[in-house]
């Protein structure tokens, strides 16, 4: 990757949140280069800073010193929020779904409001995601319709109508049944396949493991340790990474 820009970098970015506990240091020197077409996962025990992470990404949390910037933008001041959030586009745990819209109206609202794209061509872009993500049958409903795993892929077929040059994917599969989580799965596989850069907090190993480029360990609030997935699972060289992989894996 040495010979391709970074289409993300982080710098020395730190980020702390005043709580009834006191004060959190969330991130702490946080510095990462993501590429064009990776696919980077985060794994971590929880309130290791993953999310946090990501939302600073996605400028949905200020960071308090250091740099980022996305796409040759920086995230300095507010300026460029609205810049940043048509760059990249974001999956959350829960779907956050508009439960009044119907699931192609869903889709195609951002299209219409951000990209200001007429309805014929917003409609149109829909429904080719919705038949990528495999429901294009759903786009009729509401999300009180749909089961937790097609609710997810609408949201995935919302946040890749924007043509985002990232996705974040934030722990997508953690609200699922179990029986669920593989067809959210399949669609991130196939999204990696076709070359879209890609970062991802999650709870499955074994889609860090199998998909990721690059797989980073964090624990309270600091990149530990990042090698290539195969190398980090089998062969961690950190105490606290050997610790966290043997009491999951």
């Amino acid at each position: 990757m040495e010979d391709k820009k970074p289409i993300i970098e982080m710098r020395d970015v730190h980020k702390w949140f005043n709580t009834v506990r006191g004060v959190v240091h969330a991130l702490k020197e946080v510095s990462l280069d993501v590429y064009p077409g990776e696919v980077v996962t985060i794994i971590g025990p929880s309130g290791s800073g993953k999310s946090t992470l990501l939302r600073c990404i996605n400028r949905l949390e200020t960071i308090d010193s250091g740099s980022i910037v996305v796409d040759d933008i920086p995230l300095k001041g507010a300026r460029n929020i609205n810049r940043i959030r048509t760059e990249v586009g974001m999956v959350f745990q829960s779907f956050n779904l508009f439960p009044h819209l119907t699931v192609i109206d869903n889709v195609m609202l951002a299209q219409k409001v951000v990209r200001k794209r007429r309805r014929k061509d917003s409609e149109k872009k829909a429904m080719h995601l919705l038949e990528k993500v495999g429901i294009p049958e759903k786009a009729d409903v509401h999300p009180s319709q749909l089961s937790g795993g097609q609710q997810q892929r609408v949201a995935i077929a919302r946040a890749l109508a924007m043509d985002p040059k990232v996705m974040l994917f934030d722990e997508p599969t953690s609200a699922l049944d179990p029986e669920m989580i593989n067809e959210v799965l399949d669609v991130m596989v196939e999204l990696a396949r076709e070359g879209m850069t890609m970062v991802v907090v999650t709870h499955e190993m074994g889609f860090a493991k199998a998909v990721g480029d690059r797989t980073i360990f964090m624990d309270e609030g600091r990149i530990v340790e990042e090698n290539i997935p195969s190398q980090l699972f089998d062969n961690p060289q950190n105490e606290r990474t050997q610790s966290f992989l043997s009491k999951i894996l």
